[in-house]
């Protein structure tokens, strides 16, 4: 069974390249970030005209998830993060989806850093943290991911001098990150990429795509129960350089049925 995600930087000026990517490798799931629409003008009827149905959670012109089932619609688990009630952000979508517990989100940037978006961005990992574990508790097939906005090594980012004060790769995002590990998630494209090089991102400035100068920060971590289930993880590269792209590539993982 394929897993994906995909962040697809709105959903309605992306749809043609959606349903390629949907239709050419057809994940069994998908999980989409900044979808960037309202609840109301979520693309479904398009999505299930290729056989897919969907939950989602939107935000007018910014943030947005969405997860996909192909031949059946998810069962909603929880809308929202726990643990601040003051928070709005449409940033985490979970459900149970072909015997799997399926977390879709979109971490927060946390730029410009120091300031309250960083803080912002660490109580946020701090709540995902705490649910994760509750999640783990169940003891279940379980996988969470999405656009985590955090470049966990040195080794995941074309040039670490360049994004140094970045929020997305400070000390305290790191470690947040690291602690999702040693409470026992497994990191599934680094564990396929151990030397690192699976970029997921490429600004649109620059001659980033061009130069081959990106990062991961698109992650999927899995509980024991799929992490024994495992067989293999990549990014779907290729899809960033058609045109009128997203700035992200889709990863993907696949597991033993």
């Amino acid at each position: 069974m394929k897993v994906a995600s995909f962040n697809i930087n709105g959903i309605r000026a992306r749809l043609p390249r959606l349903l390629e990517w949907l239709e050419e490798t057809r994940p069994a799931i998908a999980c989409l970030q900044e979808i960037k629409c309202q609840d109301d003008s979520f693309p479904a009827a398009d999505l299930e005209r290729i056989g897919y149905r969907a939950i989602w959670h939107g935000q007018k012109g910014f943030n947005g998830v969405a997860i996909l089932a192909d031949g059946e619609t998810p069962a909603e688990v929880l809308r929202g993060l726990p643990g601040e009630p003051e928070d709005d952000h449409s940033r985490y979508l979970e459900a149970d989806v072909k015997g799997v517990r399926i977390v879709c989100i979109y971490l927060p940037n946390g730029n410009p850093q120091p300031g309250p978006k960083f803080e912002y961005k660490l109580r946020w990992m701090n709540r995902l943290r705490a649910r994760m574990r509750e999640i783990w508790a169940e003891e279940i097939p379980a996988i969470v991911t999405g656009d985590f906005n955090v470049i966990p090594q040195d080794k995941d980012v074309w040039s670490p001098p360049a994004m140094a004060s970045d929020a997305l790769m400070q000390p305290e995002a790191r470690d947040a990150y690291a602690q999702l590990l040693n409470d026992g998630w497994t990191d599934a494209i680094d564990t396929f990429y151990p030397m690192g090089g699976a970029w997921t991102f490429w600004d649109y400035q620059a001659g980033a795509w061009q130069h081959d100068h990106g990062f991961r920060i698109d992650h999927a971590l899995l509980s024991p129960e799929c992490a024994d289930r495992l067989t293999a993880a990549g990014v779907d590269k290729s899809y960033r350089g058609r045109e009128k792209a997203s700035d992200h590539a889709p990863v993907w993982v696949t597991l033993r049925n």
